[in-house]
């Protein structure tokens, strides 16, 4: 089973940035097509972004956020900028299919 391990939230002001990671285990991530989601409180988890053969987001992150992976690592990135209060979540990844158990997440707060 892989184990999926998100790092790299924080509180920050609006407009700032942060850059998400999600370290997956096991050799096999390269195969399959990663999202990140996001949970707020009293939402359901939604995806934002995805990276298969091209990336795709939501409309309410696009221009802001950045996916990317690095294959060789096993991991997979999301660069956010200009960040709003509404972006405040839990972040999680897994595969567009959510394949694998979920991770632990890492809150993101966007807070003046």
């Amino acid at each position: 089973q892989v184990q999926l391990v998100e790092s790299g939230g924080g509180l920050v002001q609006p407009g700032g940035s942060l850059r998400l990671s999600c370290a997956a285990s096991g050799s096999i991530f390269s195969h399959y097509a990663m999202g990140w989601y996001r949970q707020a409180p009293g939402k359901q988890r939604e995806l934002v972004a995805v990276i298969g053969s091209g990336t795709s987001y939501t409309e309410s992150v696009k221009g802001r956020f950045t996916v990317s992976r690095d294959n060789a690592k096993n991991t997979m990135f999301l660069q956010m900028h200009s960040l709003k209060p509404e972006d405040t979540a839990v972040y999680y990844c897994n595969t567009i299919t959510q394949r694998w158990d979920w991770g632990q997440g890492t809150q993101v707060t966007v807070s003046s």
